[in-house]
């Protein structure tokens, strides 16, 4: 669904029929984040993440602060995959084991061999 920021995103969802003004955020938040704003869409690195490296097995939690004197908000994710059940280092590339068995699937299907069994 498309964000108050403009950006696709799986985690966001709202409600505006029939008069009713239903958003909300889906996304798994960490102990102790604030309470997500709409306005956190605009700074939220998960559509990205979402769109560059996203796939069936990454899991996302995100965590929402106030910076001092509260002047500033930061969403900061931290990925996982569920599959390999491994934090990912870099969210913006994925798994680094999913993308390495993708790969070999692909060779294979290039090479006219049959793939790898997983």
């Amino acid at each position: 669904m498309r964000t108050p920021a403009g950006t696709e995103c799986d985690f966001y969802y709202e409600d505006l029929h029939r008069g009713a003004e239903r958003r909300e955020c889906r996304a798994d938040r960490a102990p102790g984040s604030l309470a997500w704003l709409p306005a956190d869409c605009a700074i939220c690195p998960v559509p990205e993440i979402l769109h560059r490296a996203g796939g069936p097995h990454i899991s996302v939690r995100i965590t929402i602060r106030s910076l001092p004197l509260g002047i500033r908000r930061t969403v900061r994710a931290d990925c996982w995959c569920e599959r390999h059940v491994a934090p990912i280092a870099d969210p913006l590339r994925g798994c680094e084991e999913c993308r390495v068995e993708s790969e070999e699937i692909l060779r294979s299907a290039f090479e006219g061999g049959e793939p790898p069994d997983n």
